[in-house]
C-alpha cells in the first residue's frame, strides 16, 4: 500500500494487533483502532504512540471510511464493525497477511513457535541480535523490557517474530505462523492447547507439521530435545534439525545448571564439547531452555559466543512474565501470563527456586479458552499444588462454555486439597483482594496468573496492602 493511507484495526488492543498498529504508524500510515475494552500494558503502549482507540465497537468508528481494515482474530461475525465493513465492501485483511506483505518480504525471517515460551524466547533472540549490532526487526507478543516495546523496524536483514499457532481470522482458520514462510525456526514444545479451535493433540501436531514443512532445505530448525509430539512434527523436515535440552543426544546440551538468588547460570555443550558459560537474571529452568535455543539460532547466524553471553547477561525479561509488580511490607506481588497447566507449574517452580524460603501463593483466573474448559482438570490441580496457598477465581465468562465442557473449579479445589494444599474459590478480584490481604505477611510471594486484566487485581492488591499498613501504623500511633 501507499503510505499515508488510513488503516483501521478492529481488536487493536490484542498484543500482536497493538504491535502491528505501531509498525504501520512507523511506516507512515494513519492508524486508528477499536476494541471492546483496553487494559495495560497494551493500552498504555498505544497511548504512548498517540494511536486513537475507540471503545466500544461501533459503526461510527469507521467514519471517515478507512482505506483498509485489519480484522483481529478475536473478532467474529456479529461484531458491529465487521458487519459494517462487509456491508459497505470496505477492503479488509488479517494481521498475518498484512504483516507478510508489508514487512516480511525481502527479510530473513526467524520464527519462534511452540506451545510455551514463545514471547520470552523471541525477546531474548531479538536482544541478542540487537546487542550484536545487527539491528533486527521484530514483533513480539509482549513488551520486551530491554526495548520498552513489542516491535522494532530495524535496518538489518533479519525479522524475528513470534509464531502463533492460533487461528488467523474469522475468514482464515489456519494458524498465523503459516503466513510467515520462515527461514529458521525455534520450536519450543508441542502440547494440546487452544481447545476452542483444536479438537485434539493430533490437530495441534498437524498445524506444527505444516510449519515444519515450510522451512526451506537451506534453513534450520532448533527444537527442544524431548517430547513425542515434537518428534512426530519434526520427522519429515527437509532442513537440518538441531535439538537443545538436557539430554545427552542434544546438539546443544544444557549442563551445570545453578540457581542463585539474583541470577541463573549454566553451561552449554555443542556437539558434546564445551561451548559457552551463560547467565542471566531470570529464574526458572524453562527460561534456561528458552535462552539456549535463542543462543543456538544466534550462533548459526554468525553471532559470537561473547556477544551472546553479554546479551543474555543484560536481558531484562518481558512484561507480564514473572514481572514483579510491587513489594509492599515484604510481600512480593508477581504478574505472570501463565494460562496452561504446564506453564503454571513452570512458573511456580521458577518462583520456588528464586524465593526458596517464601510462602508461595497462587491466585488464578481461569480465563484462556483452554483453561476455561475441563480438558486439563486434573493437570491443573497438580500444577497449582506447587504453591502453598491456592486461590481460584470463577471461570471467566463461564456462560460462554457449555456446562459439560466447563472447568469444574470445585473439583480443582478438591483435588488440590487432596494433594495437601489449602485451596479456596473466591468469586472475583475484589473478593480475593479483601480476603488474602488480611492473611499476607512479610516474606510471602503472590503469583497472580491470568491472560487478561483480572478485574484490576494487579493494582488493587498493592493498594489494599498499603491501606492496611497505614491503618495499622495509625493505630499504633
Amino acid at each position: 500500500m501507499n503510505a499515508h493511507k488510513h488503516i483501521h484495526l478492529i481488536g487493536i488492543c490484542g498484543t500482536a494487533m497493538a504491535s502491528l498498529a505501531g509498525m504501520l504508524q512507523r511506516r507512515g500510515f494513519r492508524v486508528t483502532g477499536s476494541d471492546a475494552a483496553a487494559y495495560p500494558p497494551m493500552s498504555d503502549f498505544l497511548a504512548s504512540l498517540n494511536i486513537p482507540v475507540s471503545q466500544p465497537f461501533a459503526e461510527q468508528n469507521l467514519t471517515p471510511r478507512p482505506d483498509l481494515v485489519v480484522v483481529g482474530n478475536a473478532i467474529s461475525r456479529g461484531n458491529v464493525e465487521l458487519e459494517y465493513i462487509l456491508d459497505q465492501r470496505i477492503p479488509f485483511c488479517s494481521l498475518p497477511q498484512i504483516l507478510h506483505d508489508e514487512f516480511l518480504v525481502g527479510k530473513e525471517v526467524l520464527v519462534v513457535a511452540g506451545t510455551h515460551g514463545k514471547t520470552t524466547t523471541t525477546s531474548m533472540l531479538s536482544w541478542i541480535f540487537e546487542s550484536a549490532g545487527l539491528h533486527p526487526s521484530f514483533l513480539i507478543g509482549g513488551i520486551a523490557e530491554n526495548f520498552g516495546s513489542s516491535f522494532q523496524l530495524g535496518a538489518g536483514k533479519h525479522f524475528i517474530l513470534e509464531g502463533d499457532e492460533y487461528d488467523t481470522a474469522f475468514f482464515d482458520k489456519g494458524p498465523k505462523f503459516l503466513h510467515y514462510f520462515p527461514d529458521q525456526v525455534i520450536l519450543t514444545s508441542v502440547e494440546f492447547d487452544h481447545a476452542d479451535i483444536y479438537k485434539d493433540l493430533d490437530a495441534v501436531e498437524t498445524a506444527f507439521k505444516r510449519l515444519v514443512n515450510l522451512v526451506p532445505r537451506r534453513g534450520r530448525i532448533v527444537a527442544f530435545d524431548s517430547g513425542v509430539s515434537l518428534d512426530r512434527c519434526l520427522a519429515k523436515a527437509f532442513c537440518p534439525v538441531e535439538r537443545y535440552g538436557s539430554g545427552k543426544n542434544a546438539a546443544w546440551q544444557i549442563t551445570n545448571l545453578r540457581f542463585d538468588p539474583s541470577a541463573t547460570r549454566w553451561t552449554v555443550l555443542h556437539n558434546g564439547k564445551p561451548w559457552a558459560d551463560l547467565e542471566f537474571p531470570l529464574a526458572g529452568e524453562y527460561n534456561v531452555w528458552n535462552a539456549s535455543a535463542a543462543a543456538a539460532i544466534a550462533a548459526n547466524c554468525g553471532i559470537s559466543v561473547p556477544q551472546i553471553a553479554e546479551a543474555l547477561k543484560s536481558f531484562q525479561s518481558v512484561k507480564r512474565r514473572l514481572e514483579v509488580r510491587a513489594i509492599i511490607n515484604g510481600v512480593t506481588i508477581i504478574d505472570d501470563f501463565a494460562h496452561h497447566p504446564t506453564a503454571i507449574a513452570a512458573t511456580l517452580n521458577a518462583l520456588r527456586t528464586r524465593y526458596k524460603d517464601a510462602r508461595l501463593w497462587v491466585v488464578l483466573e481461569p480465563r484462556s479458552n483452554t483453561l476455561r474448559r475441563n480438558v486439563f482438570q486434573s493437570d491443573l490441580a497438580k500444577s497449582l499444588a506447587v504453591a502453598d496457598e491456592v486461590v481460584v477465581a470463577n471461570v471467566f465468562k463461564s456462560e460462554a462454555i457449555p456446562e459439560a465442557e466447563r472447568l469444574d473449579i470445585e473439583g480443582v479445589a478438591t483435588e488440590t486439597k487432596r494433594l495437601g494444599r489449602r485451596a479456596r474459590i473466591v468469586a472475583d478480584a475484589d473478593a480475593i483482594v479483601n480476603l488474602i490481604a488480611q492473611e499476607l505477611r512479610s516474606g510471602d510471594v503472590v503469583a497472580i496468573l491470568s491472560n487478561g486484566g483480572f478485574g484490576g487485581i494487579y493494582e488493587k492488591l498493592p493498594q489494599k496492602l498499603k491501606m492496611l499498613a497505614e491503618t495499622a501504623s495509625g493505630a499504633k500511633a
